[in-house]
C-alpha cells in the first residue's frame, strides 16, 4: 500500500492573483467555527451513513486531501477542509455535530481540475472519490477512490507543462550501490539504472527535474541525505513498504506486467537494485491510478558512460534549461534552440541538451540529420507545417491507457494518426539514415487511424455521460437510439396528425406526464369519435385520456432510448479505447519518431537561421574554436554586435588557459561559450562559430558565481570549495573544466594559495582541459612554471580617460583589473570613485605606517617607499629602521650584480656563504 507522503507544508498559503475575489474571513474561519471535532472522537453509531462512508475512505488514504463527490461538488471535511481552504483561498464553513462543528469546504466538480493543480503545486496528494454506481434511491450510493493525483502522477493536460516531462523517481538503497527508476505516467517513458553511490544517482536524477521521489520505508537517512545533496531542489517524497523494492518481488511484478519470461532482454540481469526501484515505481503508478498502465510497455536501462555528464551546478551555471535569475526558459540555451512544434519534440530536445552524447557514431548520425534539414528549407517548412497539427501522442495514449481520457482525446489521436502518412511521405524524400529510420514506426497505425476517424464524433463533449461521442453512421443501433431520443417530437407530431385524420377529432393532443407517460387526450365533446382500439387510461374533469398499442410501444422505446444510447456510446468508447491500449506500443514508437524528427527540425532551423556550422567531433584532445559566439548572448543583443573569439585547448601545449582582465570585459562569456559550444556539438547540434573541432568530452564542470546555501548551513566560500572539491575528485583527462574566480571568498593570501594549488593539481595530476579566470595577477606566473599553462586576457583600451571593453580574447596576461572603472560604470557616487582612486595610488605606491603596513585611509604625505609590503610578507614582524637595513641594501646590490647564466655552481655556493656571513655580522 502507498504510505503517507513526507511533504514540507508551505509556510504561507498562496496569494490570490491581482483582482481575484478573496473570500471573507478565510484565515480566521477555523477560529470562528468553535470547537472542532477530531474524527477519532466521533461515535460511529451517531454518524450519518454518508459520514461513515467518508471516514472509511479517508482512513484508507490518510496522506491525501480527499475530494469526496457529493452531487455537483467535491467536498472536504475536518483537517482536509481547514488546510485546503487556506491553500485554495475558498470559504471554510461547517456543519454542526451537537455542540461541536465539523469543518467543511467544497469545489464544483466541473472546475475541480484547477483546484487539484494548486494542491499538487504545494507538493500534496489528492484522492478523487467518485460515485461507483447510479443513484437508485435505495440506500447510500457506493463511492470509491478512482485515482490519486500526486506531484509525480499528473495526467491532466491542463496541469502538465506541454514541453516538460513529469517524472517520478523511485530509489532503492543497497549495500553496496543504489538503484533508481524514472517514470513519466503521462507518457509511459520508463527507465532505470544502478550506480555505486547515492551521490551519483542524485546527480543523474537532478538533470531530469524530478517532481516526486518514491522511497522505501525505513530508508537510511545518511544515504538519503547523500542522494538529495546533489539536487538543487528536493522534490516531495512518498513512501512504499520496503518489500516493494525487494529485487525478487519487483522482478515478479515486472515480468507479469510486461508478459515476458525474463528481464535479461531489458538489461537487468545484473542490476537487482535497479530492478527493485523499477518494480516499486510501476506498483506506485498502478496503485494510485487504479489501472493496469498498459501504455508502459518498455523499460530502458541507462548505461553509466553513455552520455556527457553535466552535474546540477554546471547545468545551472550554464543555464542549459532555465535562467538563474528568474528560472525562465527564455534566456537559456533551451530557449534559444527550441524551435519545435510539438510538446514531444520539445521534451526530446531538452533531454538531448542535459545528456549530450559520448558516442561518435551517434553524434555523427544526429549531425547528418540536422545538416540535411538545415539545407532543405522547403522540406523543413513542409514537415513543420504538418507537425503543428499533430497532438501530443504520448500523453493522449497515456491518458487513454490509464482510463483518464475522453472522446476528445480519441478524436485528437485519430486526427494525429491520420497525419502520419503525410509525414512519412516527406521524410521518405530525405537521405539521412537517422531520419529514414523513422519511417517504420510512422507507418504502422493506418487501421487504427481509419477506425477512429469513422467512429468519433466531430465535436464530442468533455464528459462521457452526456452522449454525442460517436459519429452518425458508425453503428446502426446507436443511430436508431439517437433518432428516438433526439427526434421523438417529430414522430409524436406525425402520430397526432395521423390520428386526427383517422378519427376526425380536431382537438386531439398527444401529451406526456411522469405518472402516466404518453397518452392521447380527447375532450368530452368528441368521445363518440374514439376508436375501439384505444384503451382508456384516465378520466379528468373535462377530458378522457387513452393509450394505443403504437403509442405504448413508442413510449417504451423513447423512455429508455436516452439511457440505452448513453450506455451504448460508453460501450463503443471503451471498445475504441481498448484498441488504443492494444496499440499503445506502436503509438509510443510513432510518438518517439515524431519527437526525434521535431527535435532534429528544431536544430536544423537554428543552424540555418542563426548561421551555425557543423563542428568536427573526434577522439582527439583538442578543443579549437574559431570565431566562436555565445549562443544565448548573441540572440539577446538588440543593436550591439557580438564579438567572436578564438580558443584553443589541448593536452600538449595549452591544457590550461589563465584568463585575466577586468570585470564586465567578457571573461565569463568567453568561458561559458566554450562550454556551451562543446555541449551543443556533442548533443548533435551545429554551433555558433566559423569552425569548431571538439575532442570528445566526458564531463563538463563549472565553478562560476558566488552563492550561499543557508538551508544546508553553507557559506558562499563553503559552497565554492565544495564545488571545487567535486571537480577535483571527479574530473578526468577527458573533462572540460570552467573555473571563474576560485578563492575569492576568503582572504587574498588564502584565496591565491588555493587557486594556485587547484591549477597545479589540474595540470600535474588530472590533465583536464581548463579555462581558469582570475583577478589574481600573481596566478599568471604559473605559466612560467608549468609547460601546458598559457596566459590570455580580455583586451581593453583606455580612451580619453575612459576604459573601452573590446570583448576580444588575446594572448598574454592583463596588467590591470580596472575595477574602479567598472564601479564608476555601475553608478557609484563620484566622490566614492575619486576616493577609491586615491586609495589605489596609496596602495600601489607603498604608503606605510610606522609598522610597515599600508595605510589606505591616509593621504599621500606619509611615504616609506623603501619598505613596500611584499605580497607574501604579511606575517613578517614589524620593525623600525636599523643598521641591518644597510646590510640588506648591500645584499640586494650584490644580488643584482650576479649574472646567473655565467655563474658556476661552485661560485654560487661561495657567494651564498659570503652573504650569509655578512648578514650575520650585520
Amino acid at each position: 500500500m502507498v504510505r503517507p507522503a513526507q511533504n514540507n507544508p508551505p509556510v504561507a498559503p498562496p496569494q490570490p492573483a491581482a483582482g481575484a475575489e478573496v473570500p471573507n474571513g478565510v484565515a480566521a474561519a477555523a477560529d470562528a467555527l468553535g470547537p472542532v471535532l477530531d474524527p477519532a472522537d466521533l461515535d460511529p453509531s451517531q454518524l450519518t451513513p454518508m459520514m461513515r462512508q467518508y471516514l472509511e475512505v479517508k482512513t484508507q488514504n490518510p496522506d491525501a486531501i480527499l475530494f469526496f463527490r457529493l452531487g455537483d461538488f467535491y467536498e472536504m471535511f475536518f483537517e482536509d477542509a481547514v488546510r485546503a481552504s487556506e491553500l485554495l483561498q475558498i470559504t471554510l464553513t461547517s456543519r454542526s455535530k451537537g455542540a461541536d462543528r465539523v469543518p467543511m469546504c467544497g469545489v464544483p466538480y466541473h472546475s475541480a481540475r484547477r483546484y487539484i493543480a494548486k494542491l499538487i503545486g504545494f507538493g500534496l496528494k489528492v484522492a478523487i472519490c467518485d460515485q461507483a454506481e447510479e443513484a437508485s434511491g435505495k440506500g447510500i450510493v457506493r463511492r470509491e477512490v478512482t485515482r490519486i493525483v500526486t506531484p509525480g502522477m499528473v495526467l491532466d493536460e491542463e496541469v502538465l507543462e506541454a514541453k516538460e516531462n513529469n517524472f517520478l523517481a523511485s530509489v532503492a538503497f543497497g549495500d553496496p550501490g543504489v538503484g533508481a527508476a524514472v517514470l513519466d505516467a503521462s507518457t509511459g517513458e520508463f527507465s532505470c539504472f544502478q550506480r555505486p553511490t547515492a551521490e551519483e544517482v542524485g546527480q543523474e536524477l537532478s538533470r531530469l527535474e524530478i517532481r516526486e521521489l518514491l522511497l522505501p520505508e525505513g530508508a537510511d537517512p545518511g544515504a538519503l541525505q547523500a542522494l538529495t545533496s546533489q539536487m538543487a531542489k528536493v522534490p516531495p517524497t512518498a513512501r512504499l513498504e520496503g518489500a516493494a523494492f525487494e529485487a525478487g518481488r519487483a522482478r515478479t511484478y515486472l515480468l507479469r506486467h510486461f508478459k515476458v519470461a525474463s528481464l535479461d532482454g531489458f538489461g537487468l540481469a545484473d542490476s537487482p537494485l535497479a530492478t527493485g526501484a523499477a518494480g516499486a515505481a510501476l506498483r506506485y503508478l498502478k496503485e494510485t491510478q487504479r489501472t493496469e498502465a498498459a501504455h508502459v510497455d518498455r523499460l530502458a536501462v541507462s548505461a553509466a558512460s553513455g552520455n556527457l555528464v553535466l552535474d546540477e551546478s554546471t547545468r545551472l551555471n550554464l543555464e542549459v534549461l532555465r535562467t538563474v535569475r528568474d528560472n525562465s526558459r527564455k534566456g537559456s540555451l533551451l530557449g534559444v534552440l527550441d524551435r519545435t512544434t510539438t510538446g514531444m519534440g520539445a521534451r526530446k530536445l531538452a533531454r538531448w541538451l542535459v545528456a549530450p552524447l559520448c558516442s561518435l557514431p551517434e553524434i555523427t548520425s544526429r549531425q547528418d540529420a540536422v545538416e540535411e534539414l538545415s539545407l532543405k528549407g522547403v522540406l523543413r517548412e513542409e514537415l513543420s507545417g504538418v507537425l503543428r497539427e499533430v497532438a501530443d501522442l504520448e500523453r493522449l495514449c497515456g491518458r487513454l491507457s490509464l482510463g483518464a481520457g475522453n472522446a476528445r482525446d480519441l478524436l485528437a489521436l485519430g486526427r494525429s494518426l491520420c497525419l502520419l502518412p503525410r509525414v512519412s511521405a516527406v521524410v521518405a524524400q530525405l537521405r539521412s539514415p537517422l531520419l529514414l529510420g523513422l519511417l517504420g514506426p510512422l507507418g504502422t497505425l493506418g487501421e487504427l487511424a481509419a477506425e477512429l476517424s469513422l467512429a468519433v464524433a466531430e465535436e464530442p463533449p468533455l464528459t462521457l455521460r452526456d452522449g454525442g461521442l460517436i459519429r452518425p453512421g458508425y453503428h446502426p443501433e446507436l443511430d436508431e437510439l439517437v433518432q428516438l431520443s433526439t427526434h421523438g417530437k417529430d414522430y409524436l407530431l406525425a402520430l397526432e396528425l395521423r390520428e386526427r385524420e383517422r378519427t376526425g377529432i380536431s382537438n386531439l393532443k398527444v401529451r406526456y406526464n411522469k405518472v402516466f407517460g404518453y397518452y392521447l387526450e380527447v375532450t368530452r365533446s368528441h368521445l363518440g369519435s374514439v376508436p375501439k382500439d384505444w384503451v382508456r387510461k384516465q378520466t379528468t374533469v373535462g377530458s378522457e385520456r387513452y393509450i394505443t398499442d403504437e403509442l405504448k410501444t413508442y413510449e417504451e422505446k423513447v423512455l429508455t432510448a436516452e439511457e440505452k444510447r448513453c450506455a451504448l456510446e460508453i460501450q463503443l468508447f471503451e471498445g475504441l479505447r481498448a484498441q488504443v491500449v492494444a496499440n499503445a506500443g506502436m503509438i509510443r514508437a510513432a510518438a518517439e519518431a515524431i519527437a526525434t524528427l521535431d527535435a532534429c527540425l528544431s536544430l536544423g532551423r537554428c543552424a540555418a537561421e542563426y548561421g551555425y556550422v557543423r563542428p568536427v567531433v573526434d577522439d582527439s584532445s583538442e578543443i579549437e574554436i574559431q570565431h566562436g559566439r555565445h549562443p544565448v548572448v548573441e540572440r539577446m543583443l538588440d543593436r550591439e554586435l557580438f564579438v567572436p573569439n578564438d580558443v584553443r585547448l589541448d593536452r600538449q601545449a595549452a591544457q590550461i588557459l589563465i584568463v585575466t582582465g577586468p570585470n564586465m570585459a567578457g571573461k565569463s562569456t568567453v568561458m561559458r561559450q566554450v562550454a556551451l559550444i562543446t555541449l551543443m556539438a556533442q548533443a548533435g547540434s551545429f554551433v555558433p562559430a566559423r569552425s569548431a573541432r571538439i575532442g570528445l568530452v566526458d564531463r563538463i564542470f563549472t565553478r562560476v558565481g558566488a552563492s550561499d546555501n543557508l538551508a544546508r548551513g553553507q557559506s558562499t566560500f563553503m559552497v565554492e570549495m565544495t564545488e571545487t572539491a567535486n571537480i577535483l575528485h571527479h574530473a578526468t583527462r577527458r573533462s572540460l573544466v570552467i573555473l571563474d574566480e576560485i578563492g575569492r571568498g576568503t582572504s587574498t593570501f588564502d584565496g591565491l594559495s588555493i587557486a594556485w594549488a587547484v591549477a597545479e593539481h589540474l595540470h600535474d595530476r588530472i590533465g583536464a582541459r581548463t579555462l581558469f579566470a582570475t583577478h589574481y595577477q600573481e596566478l599568471t606566473d604559473l605559466a612560467r612554471e608549468k609547460s601546458r599553462v598559457k596566459n590570455c586576457s580580455i583586451a581593453v583600451k583606455e580612451l580619453e580617460g575612459r576604459v573601452v571593453f573590446l570583448r576580444k580574447l588575446v594572448m598574454g596576461a592583463a596588467n590591470r583589473s580596472y575595477g574602479i572603472e567598472v564601479a564608476r560604470l555601475a553608478g557609484l557616487p563620484p566622490e566614492v570613485v575619486g576616493r577609491a582612486r586615491e586609495i589605489l595610488v596609496n596602495l600601489e605606491s607603498g604608503e606605510l605606517d610606522e609598522a610597515g603596513r599600508p595605510l589606505p585611509a591616509h593621504g599621500r604625505n606619509y611615504r616609506m617607499a623603501d619598505q613596500q609590503l611584499g605580497l607574501f610578507a604579511r606575517d613578517q614582524p614589524p620593525h623600525p629602521p636599523s643598521p641591518s637595513d644597510e646590510a640588506a641594501r648591500k645584499l640586494k646590490a650584490a644580488l643584482e650584480a650576479v649574472t646567473v647564466d655565467t655563474t658556476s655552481p661552485l661560485e654560487a655556493l661561495n657567494l651564498l656563504a659570503q652573504w650569509k656571513k655578512q648578514l650575520g655580522e650585520g
